[in-house]
């Protein structure tokens, strides 16, 4: 079954004018046919024209042609700067057409704007002042995404029963995919309105609190609006003929909020399962962490035809109800750890992504924690400790695109490694100066409670200053070895009739003075470590380094492990060709 819809509805309330209009009654700027370079990257390098722009407001206005996949847009950003610019510019995919463009109420000329590689100049006759409003009317055929959400755009699917599911996942290649942006981690608008115009049945779920639903003939116009800052990537659109969950839930700090799960149809009763997991899944992030951030718009969840990505107070579910050994949905959790390390706390740069994913990653052991004890934490770390790569450093302390991370970079050692690196703080700290200092990363204080706070942007060096705050002694080396070189240090562990000796080695003989717990016949010794140290054994004792696994360190049993894994894994292709 196809709907089509051809203009957004002109609903005064809503926006003023009519939105759009079929591409071919216009003379707009024509649409590409790939997306450029420049538009499948997200962060990076900042344009000049953009270096000191923000977003205050952003008004987003949608509606679809289902059969032919075309999406019409309107935007309207509220910019600001600390001075008059001769030239602004924001991005947008050059896979649409633009049709018109407005600055503060006045359409522009053709010759004043264009968009030849996905960054849209406007080039007025005089110098732009601030706050300056930006209208953008533009429509095509976005992205598809060959394998979301790792790969970004519009997916125009459909649900078991023929009904359009129209969903957008653009992480790794940026909000421009959909809408006009400015494509960087601190992009985020102040405020967002998106109003989405869809065909009965089907329903628009995303950011922030649903204002009204208007009606207007068989289409609806859903008008949602954030309240706070939203992560330019988890501006989300999601359409189907949705049912929902929803459901008041009062936190450990007392204030209420609504639960909100858009379903399909389809499978309620599993739908209802996995609403239930949320109340708890909450309690354990304040109580870790600290307050919901956005307990003043909802906690959202929305069915996809996409595994999953951290939307922000709208997250995306694709997992099929599917329950791990730890009893709970662990997609379903990672994405919504985020809430925390990348919508409330964002990496002012993607050089610093491990904020997001590496502590996002470190949830769900510590989730199995939290539930069941030490086995199912030990049991989720060493899963994720089998597939280190340790082939650049985490952080580079350099400007970064979200392409650097993954195609250059550590990729996908920023969530398990990251996660170990977590672990091996922890221990070293101790829980209360450890969980302090998260705290105050994710906050930027100690002490937050519904309503102190906003969210934040931070980077690597904010948390490590913050660590050095909370700790009796100065950890820059555990950075230094950890974030900022690729090997892991390396124990030595000589071993005589009579002694045994332990020696840290580390990439550039860097210091690395990190305690060792050593059992010998099950008596445990915490070794200081600031230099080579022995102690006394016989042959016949049983020593064993790190017992309780609190080290993230170079053992060779991984690297058998990984190199078994690539034989079986080039015998099996050798196999498929033959």
């Amino acid at each position: 079954m196809k709907l089509k819809m051809l203009a957004l509805a002109c609903a005064s309330s809503f926006i003023v004018g009519c939105a759009t209009q079929p591409a071919s009654s216009v003379n707009p700027i024509h649409a590409a046919e790939l997306s450029t370079p420049y538009t499948l990257k997200t962060g990076g390098e900042i344009p000049e024209r953009q270096q000191n722009l923000s977003i205050s407001h952003a008004t987003l206005a949608f509606s679809f042609d289902f059969d032919k996949e075309i999406l019409f847009g309107d935007t309207t950003l509220t910019l600001q700067a600390p001075s008059p610019q001769q030239e602004i510019s924001v991005d947008l995919d050059t896979r649409f057409a633009i049709e018109s463009v407005w600055l503060n109420g006045t359409k522009l000329p053709e010759q004043q704007f264009s968009n030849p590689e996905g960054e849209l100049i406007v080039s007025p006759n005089s110098d732009v002042a601030f706050p300056a409003t930006l209208r953008v009317v533009y429509s095509g055929h976005p992205r598809t995404p060959i394998r979301a959400p790792w790969d970004g755009g519009v997916m125009w699917e459909e649900t078991p029963d023929g009904h359009p599911w129209l969903a957008t996942a653009v992480q790794g290649e940026g909000c421009d995919l959909f809408w006009p942006c400015i494509d960087q981690p601190y992009g985020e608008p102040a405020t967002t309105e998106l109003l989405i115009t869809v065909p009965n049945p089907l329903v628009a779920a995303s950011n922030g609190v649903l204002i009204d639903t208007q009606e207007k003939g068989n289409d609806r116009t859903f008008h949602w609006k954030t309240k706070s800052m939203h992560n330019t990537y988890g501006i989300a659109l999601n359409i189907a003929p949705y049912e929902k969950l929803t459901q008041n839930f009062t936190s450990i700090y007392g204030n209420t909020y609504p639960l909100t799960y858009y379903h399909l149809p389809e499978n309620e009763d599993k739908a209802k399962a996995l609403f239930a997991e949320l109340p708890e899944m909450i309690t354990f992030f304040e109580r870790m962490i600290g307050p919901y951030p956005f307990a003043d718009e909802k906690v959202g969840i929305v069915q996809t035809p996409h595994l999953g990505m951290e939307h922000q107070t709208i997250n995306a579910y694709g997992n099929e109800y599917r329950k791990d050994d730890a009893g709970y949905d662990w997609l379903m959790q990672h994405e919504f750890a985020h809430e925390w390390f990348g919508n409330q706390l964002t990496n002012d740069n993607w050089d610093h992504m491990w904020l997001h994913e590496g502590f996002g990653t470190y949830m769900q052991p510590l989730y199995a924690q939290y539930l069941h004890g030490n086995e199912a934490y030990f049991v989720k770390l060493n899963a994720q400790r089998k597939g280190l790569a340790n082939a650049h450093p985490i952080v580079s302390n350099e400007l970064m695109s979200e392409e650097d991370v993954y195609e250059k970079g550590p990729a996908g050692d920023i969530y398990a490694k990251g996660s170990w690196v977590i672990h091996t703080l922890r221990g070293l700290m101790g829980d209360e100066d450890f969980f302090r200092s998260v705290t105050e990363l994710v906050y930027g204080r100690v002490d937050p409670k519904p309503g102190n706070f906003k969210p934040i942007f931070a980077n690597t060096q904010d948390f490590i200053d913050i660590v050095n705050k909370n700790s009796t002694h100065n950890l820059d080396w555990f950075f230094d070895v950890y974030l900022f070189s690729a090997a892991l240090p390396k124990l030595d562990v000589a071993r005589t009739e009579n002694d045994v000796t332990f020696t840290w080695k580390t990439e550039g003989d860097l210091p690395f003075p990190m305690p060792l717990e050593v059992s010998i016949n099950g008596k445990v010794t915490t070794l200081d470590m600031q230099n080579q140290t022995s102690l006394t054994v016989s042959q016949y004792d049983v020593v064993i380094a790190d017992p309780n696994s609190k080290v993230l360190r170079y053992e060779q049993r991984f690297e058998d492990y990984k190199a078994w894994q690539e034989e079986q894994a080039e015998m099996k292709k050798k196999q498929t060709e033959e």
